[in-house]
């Protein structure tokens, strides 16, 4: 018994130390990244000769950015509404409904991140072309929606699937509706996995790129324009909008882990 603790010990320091070394070589580009995004000279230059905030005010005072900015925002904040709208009402339909195919359903769901990117948007570019979508930002925002779905398909049924129906069925025994005992009940007790499914679909539309190069058209959205600036004009400006990019995406995972804290435990035990 000792020897076979022992075992577990070490290979629990292993895959520590090894999570632990990607972790790092993974962080290794913020080393470059931050030091040129406050750069004081007047291309990428590593090390930075001085220090400066010049790249992050030429972002604020470039309409173009900051245009792109808001219609980023704009997008996901559309693309969370939707993904959330359809994908909660989906995730109780797969957990509660007994009707044959209901499986076949489940795993379609995921299609969408199991599909490659680029085949999903060529195939919307030939339905969005007929529907006069192409360049509008709502358009993306559908778009971005369908590959949001499946988190929150996945991370609503991990809820529903380790919540006691037992406590609808009280609520309705004293006399409150079905969907009085899902809004009162049973969605407050889903909270964790209801905040990292908006906040994991926010992101996903946030920081995607190929579906917005296709769909998009001249009505940029923040990672187009970052990928049109690096294709034409290198200054450190895309230093500093990737900082900044980088701190939007820590403090959306901060807070799903703040007030999300449970929901990507109970999908990985699922």
């Amino acid at each position: 018994m000792p020897r076979a603790r022992r075992r577990s010990s070490l290979g629990r320091i292993l895959l520590g130390t090894f999570a632990t070394l990607v972790f790092v070589f993974l962080m290794l580009p913020l080393l470059v990244v931050f030091p040129i995004s406050v750069s004081s000279a007047s291309y990428l230059q590593f090390p930075p000769p001085g220090f400066s905030w010049q790249w992050y005010q030429r972002y604020l005072e470039d309409y173009a950015w900051i245009d792109a900015t808001i219609r980023s925002f704009k997008v996901a904040a559309l693309c969370t509404v939707l993904a959330m709208g359809l994908g909660v009402p989906l995730s109780f339909f797969l957990v509660r409904s007994r009707l044959p195919g209901v499986r076949a359903l489940d795993r379609l769901a995921a299609a969408p991140i199991i599909v490659p990117t680029i085949i999903l948007s060529i195939a919307l570019y030939g339905v969005f072309a007929k529907l006069g979508l192409i360049g509008e930002w709502y358009g993306v925002a559908v778009a971005h929606a369908v590959l949001a779905l499946p988190f929150v398909v996945i991370l609503t049924t991990a809820g529903l699937r380790s919540f006691d129906e037992a406590q609808e069925q009280a609520a309705a025994g004293l006399g409150a509706s079905w969907a009085v005992a899902v809004w009162r009940v049973t969605l407050p007790q889903l909270r964790p996995s209801l905040v990292s499914a908006a906040f994991l679909s926010f992101i996903a539309s946030f920081d995607e790129l190929v579906l917005a190069m296709f769909l998009s058209g001249a009505s940029m959205t923040l990672p187009k324009k970052m990928f049109d600036n690096i294709m034409m004009e290198i200054d450190p400006t895309i230093a500093a909008v990737s900082v900044l990019q980088i701190l939007l995406v820590g403090i959306c995972l901060g807070l799903t882990a703040l007030f999300g804290r449970g929901a990507l435990a109970t999908t990985i035990t699922r």
